[in-house]
C-alpha cells in the first residue's frame, strides 16, 4: 500500500495517541488502580475499535482499486478496439497476430490472425523494405510509406522494434495533395525552329497563310489538353499548363512535333517545332528560366524535339528527324569575331578535345592553333596519349617540327594555365568527357565548339559557345570559323589536310550528316592545299584489323527489321575504334537502317557503338543506358557483363518501339 494512505490521520499518529493513552492509564493507576483499570479497558477497547475500522478500510481500498483497475482494463480494451485508426501485431514472417476492430471492419472480415500482410497489402513486403531502408539513412525509428486498399489510401506506420503497424484512412489527405500537385504550374516555350529557312522564296501572303496555318494547329492542340497558349511572334508561342496537361503532352510524346513536320511537308524545308517545358520551381522567374534552358537544351540537341525540366528530371522527347542545315552564315562570322577578340586578350590558348580523341578532335585543334597563330598569340595543344585512330596523322605531324612541339600533355597545360590563359573545348560539351576536367574547372574562360546534339551536362558557364547539330564535323565548323577569323588564311598542307581528314572521317566520306555547307568547306580546304591522297594513307587500316571486323559482323543478326546488332564472344576484348568501325560497316548491308556492336573494351568495360542512316536517332537510345552521341553516331559504356548489355539495349529498343517505333 502507498506510504501516503499509511501516513493519513488515523495511521502512525493514531499508534503514538494509544500509546500515550496507555502511559497515561499507568500514571492513573499509580494513584488509584480501581480507575486505572477501568481506564485500561477504555483504551483498549479504542484500540480494538481502531484496528477494525483500519482493517475495514484496507479491504474496501482493495476492493475499490480492483474494481478500478478491471474497469480501466475494460475502458482500455474497449477504447483500443473502437479507435478510429488500425493497430496490427505481426511476427517475423510478417503474418497479423493480433489486431483491433478497425482492422476486422477495414477488410470486411471478423479475424485476419494468421493472414499474411503481403495477402492484405499486395507490394507490403517491397514497399516496406524500401522504405525501411529510407528510414535508416534519416535514421528514424518508425517506417513510414502509403499503399492503396481498394479506393482508399492507408498510411503505415510501423515500429520494427516491437512489431506494430498503425494504419490510418489518408485517402482525403492523398487526394488533397494529389490535386494541389496536378494544379501546379509549368512553364512552356515553343519555337519555330527554322522558319527562315522554310519561308524563303515565299511572299507575304505565303508567309502569313503560313503563320496562320501553324498558329491554328498549335492552339487546337493547346485547347485539346487543357493549355492556355498565346503567340509572342511568328516563331515563339507562350504555354501555360498544369503538371495534369505536362503528363499528357509526356505521354503523348508531344505528337503536335510530328503533325507540324507533317503539315508543312509539302514545302522544300518542312517546318519543325522545339518546345522547351519547366517545371516544379518556387516561383515563377525560376519557372521562366527552367523553360528557357530546357528550349536551350532542345535547339541544342538539334531542334524537332521537347525538352522537359522537372524538378531533378531532364527528359527529352522526338528529335527523330537530322538538324535543319542553316543558310546563313551569319552566326559562323559572329563567333569569329568574338573568338578573335577573346584570343588577342589572352596570354595564351589551351585546345583540348574530348578522351580518346579521333581525327575530328585533332583537325580542329590544328584549325584552332592556326587561329591563334595568325594573332601570334602562343598556343597548346592538349594531348595525352595516342590510340589507334589517329596513330597515322600523329606520325606525319611528329614529322613537322613547327607543329609537334605545340602538342603539350595535361600536366603541362594544368601547369601553364593562368588567370588569363582561354580554354577551347572541341568535338564535345560534357566537362567530364574531356582529356582533363581538372583543366575547365579551373580555368575562367572557356570557348566550346561543337557538333554533337546538346546533352544534360554542359559546360554552362563557357564564355562562347558555338554548338551546332547541323554540321558534319568539328572541322567543318572551324573551317567556317577560320574564313571570318581573318582576311588571309594561309595553310601548310598538312594543316588543311588534317581538318579536311577530320571532316572525312565523320561523314564517312561525305557519305552521312552531309550537308551544302559541308561541301564548301572541303572545297575550301582543297583549294588552300589540301592532299586527298595523304588523308587515304591515314586512314588506312591493317589487315588483321580488317580480318576483326569480319569476324565480329559473322556474328551480326538483324532484329526489329531493319537493326543489326553485332555481339562478340564474352572475354573477347576488342579496341572502341574496332567496335566503331564494324558498326559503320554493318550500314553498308542491304536494308540495314542502324547498327549496334556489343563487345568488352580492352580497359574492362563494354562498349556498345551504334550507328544509323538518319531514319533511327541512335542519341536517344544511348541515352537511355547513360551514353550520347549524335543522331548517327552514338556510343555508351556499361559496367557488367556482354549478357547484361545486350539484354539492356533489347528492352531500350523494344519500349522505344512500343511508345513511338523505332523509325521514322
Amino acid at each position: 500500500m502507498p506510504n501516503f494512505l499509511l501516513n493519513r490521520w488515523h495511521g502512525y499518529r493514531t499508534v503514538w495517541a494509544s500509546l500515550l493513552m496507555l502511559v497515561l492509564v499507568i500514571l492513573l493507576s499509580w494513584f488509584n488502580w480501581i480507575i486505572g483499570l477501568a481506564a485500561l479497558c477504555c483504551v483498549i477497547l479504542f484500540g480494538v475499535s481502531l484496528l477494525r475500522a483500519e482493517l475495514t478500510f484496507r479491504r474496501e481500498l482493495d476492493e475499490y482499486i480492483a474494481g478500478l483497475s478491471f474497469r480501466i482494463r475494460r475502458v482500455e480494451e474497449e477504447a483500443v478496439s473502437t479507435l478510429p485508426f488500425g493497430l496490427i501485431l505481426y511476427d517475423n514472417q510478417y503474418t497479423v497476430e493480433w489486431h483491433n476492430r478497425y482492422i476486422g471492419s477495414m477488410f470486411g472480415r471478423k479475424t485476419l490472425v494468421g493472414t499474411s500482410l503481403e495477402e492484405c497489402f499486395p507490394r507490403f513486403v517491397d514497399a516496406y523494405q524500401q522504405a525501411k531502408e529510407e528510414a535508416r539513412k534519416e535514421s528514424s525509428k518508425e517506417v513510414r510509406f502509403e499503399l492503396p486498399h481498394g479506393h482508399l489510401t492507408i498510411e503505415l506506420i510501423i515500429l520494427p522494434d516491437e512489431r506494430l503497424i498503425y494504419l490510418q484512412d489518408v485517402t482525403t489527405f492523398a487526394d488533397l495533395r494529389d490535386r494541389h500537385e496536378e494544379e501546379r504550374l509549368a512553364l512552356g516555350i515553343v519555337f519555330l525552329d527554322n522558319f527562315d529557312e522554310a519561308s524563303q522564296g515565299m511572299d507575304d501572303q505565303q508567309r502569313t497563310s503560313l503563320i496562320a496555318r501553324v498558329a491554328t494547329r498549335i492552339t487546337d492542340w493547346a485547347k485539346n489538353y487543357g493549355i492556355y497558349v498565346r503567340r509572342l511572334s511568328s516563331e515563339r508561342y507562350l504555354l501555360l499548363l498544369n503538371q495534369k496537361s505536362l503528363r499528357e503532352l509526356e505521354q503523348s510524346r508531344f505528337v503536335i512535333l510530328d503533325e507540324i513536320r507533317e503539315m508543312t511537308a509539302d514545302l522544300k524545308v518542312p517546318l519543325t517545332l522545339s518546345v522547351g517545358v519547366g517545371f516544379g520551381a518556387g516561383s515563377i522567374s525560376e519557372l521562366g528560366e527552367l523553360a528557357q534552358s530546357s528550349l536551350d537544351m532542345a535547339l541544342g540537341r538539334g531542334g524537332d524535339q521537347a525538352a522537359v525540366k522537372a524538378d531533378q528530371r531532364l527528359s527529352f522527347y522526338g528529335g527523330k528527324s537530322n538538324a535543319v542545315e542553316k543558310r546563313t552564315r551569319v552566326r559562323a562570322r559572329v563567333i569569329a569575331h568574338a573568338l578573335r577578340d577573346l584570343m588577342l586578350d589572352s596570354d595564351q590558348v589551351l585546345i583540348m578535345g574530348h578522351k580518346i580523341p579521333d581525327m575530328d578532335v585533332v583537325g580542329a585543334a590544328i584549325g584552332m592553333l592556326k587561329a591563334a597563330d595568325m594573332y601570334d598569340v602562343d598556343a597548346y595543344i592538349v594531348l595525352d596519349k595516342v590510340n589507334p585512330s589517329i596513330e597515322k596523322m600523329m606520325e606525319r605531324i611528329e614529322l613537322d617540327e613547327r607543329l609537334s612541339v605545340r602538342f603539350i600533355t595535361p600536366d603541362e597545360a594544368l601547369n601553364a594555365m593562368t588567370e588569363q590563359t582561354l580554354l577551347v573545348v572541341v568535338d564535345t560539351h560534357k566537362s567530364s568527357m574531356t582529356i582533363e576536367p581538372k583543366l575547365v574547372d579551373r580555368a575562367k574562360r572557356v570557348v566550346v565548339v561543337d557538333h554533337h546534339r546538346r546533352g544534360e551536362e554542359f559546360i554552362n558557364d563557357a564564355v562562347l559557345v558555338y554548338l551546332e547539330p547541323y554540321a558534319s564535323s568539328t572541322c567543318e565548323l572551324v573551317t567556317e570559323l577560320l574564313q571570318y577569323i581573318h582576311d588571309k588564311v594561309q595553310f601548310t598542307t598538312l594543316e588543311a589536310t588534317s581538318l579536311l581528314a577530320g571532316i572525312i572521317v565523320d561523314t564517312k566520306h561525305f557519305a552521312l550528316h552531309t550537308g551544302s555547307r559541308t561541301f564548301e568547306a572541303a572545297g575550301f580546304l582543297r583549294r588552300n592545299g589540301a592532299d586527298t591522297v595523304l588523308v587515304q594513307r591515314m586512314l588506312k587500316e591493317d589487315l588483321g584489323d580488317y580480318i576483326a571486323k569480319a569476324e565480329i559482323i559473322k556474328h551480326a543478326k538483324i532484329i526489329h527489321n531493319h537493326v543489326a546488332l553485332a555481339v562478340t564472344e564474352p572475354g573477347h576484348q576488342v579496341p572502341q575504334l574496332l567496335i566503331a568501325q564494324v558498326a559503320d560497316s554493318l550500314l553498308n548491308m542491304n536494308n540495314v537502317h542502324a547498327s549496334f556492336v556489343i563487345s568488352e573494351r580492352i580497359d574492362g568495360l563494354i562498349g556498345i557503338s551504334a550507328r544509323s542512316l538518319g531514319k533511327m536517332n541512335v542519341q536517344v537510345v544511348m541515352e537511355r543506358l547513360g551514353g550520347g552521341g549524335h543522331l548517327t553516331n552514338a556510343a555508351v559504356q556499361l559496367e557488367g557483363s556482354i549478357e547484361y548489355a545486350e539484354s539492356r539495349l533489347r528492352e531500350v529498343l523494344d519500349q522505344m518501339e512500343k511508345e513511338e517505333g523505332l523509325f521514322e
